[in-house]
This record gives C-alpha cells, sequence and structure tokens, in this order.
C-alpha cells in the first residue's frame, strides 16, 4: 500500500498530538503508575503502511516530541523508535496489515522493546535509569496499552487518511447493459 504525502503529515500530526496527550492527561500516570506511551502504536502503523522516508520522519519528529517534553535525554529516544519501525517495515510482506489481532500482537512487542530498548540505551551512554520490580509493572502496562492502542491506530488513521484523500473514479464511457449494433441499416 503506498503512502500518501497526506498520510504520511496525518501520522506526524498524530505523533505530536499523542506526545501532547501523554503531557497534558495525567490520569494514566495517576492511576496506574505508568504513563502510557503512544508512538510505540503509531510506528506500527507507519511501518506497516509507509515507506523508510515515514518511518525515519516519525523516529524523528517523535524523538523530538518526546524528548523535549520528557525527563529524557534528548535523543535517547530516537534509535530505539526507528529500530522497531524498519525491523516491522522489513517483515510487513509477512504480515496481515488488516488483522486486529496482528496489529495488537506488534502493538505489544512495539511496546515491549522500546521500553527495553531506552533503559538499554540509557546504560549503553552511560547514564543510571532506575530499574527495578516496579519496572516489570510498567512493561507490562506498557505493553498491554500498545496492544489496545494500535488497532485504534489503525482504525483512526486509516479512517482519517480515507476522508480526506481524493480517490480516482475508473468508469468507462460504455455502459455494460448499451447495445452495439454493427453492419449497415
Amino acid at each position: 500500500m503506498a503512502m500518501s504525502l497526506l498520510s504520511t503529515i496525518l501520522i506526524l500530526l498524530a505523533a505530536i498530538l499523542a506526545v501532547f496527550a501523554e503531557v497534558v492527561w495525567s490520569a494514566p500516570r495517576h492511576f496506574l503508575g505508568v504513563q502510557i506511551d503512544l508512538l510505540p502504536s503509531l510506528m506500527v502503523y507507519a511501518s506497516l503502511s509507509g515507506g523508510l522516508l515515514t518511518i525515519t520522519s516519525l523516529a524523528v519528529v517523535g524523538w523530538l516530541a518526546f524528548d523535549l517534553l520528557s525527563e529524557n535525554p534528548l535523543g535517547i529516544s530516537l534509535l530505539p523508535l526507528f529500530a522497531i519501525g524498519f525491523t516491522i517495515q522489513q517483515f510487513r510482506h509477512l504480515i496481515l496489515r488488516d488483522q486486529a489481532f496482528a496489529q495488537g500482537v506488534l502493538g505489544l512487542g512495539a511496546s515491549a522493546a522500546m521500553f527495553v530498548l531506552t533503559p538499554l540505551m540509557l546504560v549503553t551512554f552511560g547514564w543510571n535509569p532506575m530499574i527495578g520490580l516496579g519496572s516489570l509493572w510498567q512493561w507490562l502496562v506498557l505493553s498491554v496499552a500498545g496492544a489496545v492502542m494500535t488497532p485504534v491506530c489503525f482504525r483512526v488513521l486509516d479512517a482519517l487518511t480515507g476522508a480526506l484523500s481524493y480517490h480516482k473514479w475508473h468508469e468507462t464511457s460504455f455502459r455494460p447493459d448499451r447495445q452495439i449494433q454493427r453492419g449497415r441499416h
């Protein structure tokens, strides 16, 4: 499925709105003790719908938005986001894109991988992330939230793309019920 410029712009706007919603809406953080991250779900959508340019754009925009508004060191979430999108994009011909179960499993895996790769990057660059038994709860909640939110992202973004994009109408000038007379009259 070829991705248009409109679809890429919608994904990038959704990423900015998702990060903004994560910052402003703190109810999940107070109720569950974890801030839900929607960027892995958007990356699953982008990698199954678009190309490398879309994945790279989402990784950069998501990285800038997320790291600037969080306590993360600047640039720490760029590589994990890109790695998730690039890996899924390489195997997208094997994935059933339109199946909600497949979307949920990919969202679960992407959210779980993002949670593991980010502290790994922090340790690699010399930071000391706080990892303990509470991290297991955070990993579980973020993974389940990714599994639930990824099909929602697919439905919403597919509906927006379909509603805002131009569809070519291929109609022949001849009706199928028209009778063509041949010969002289």
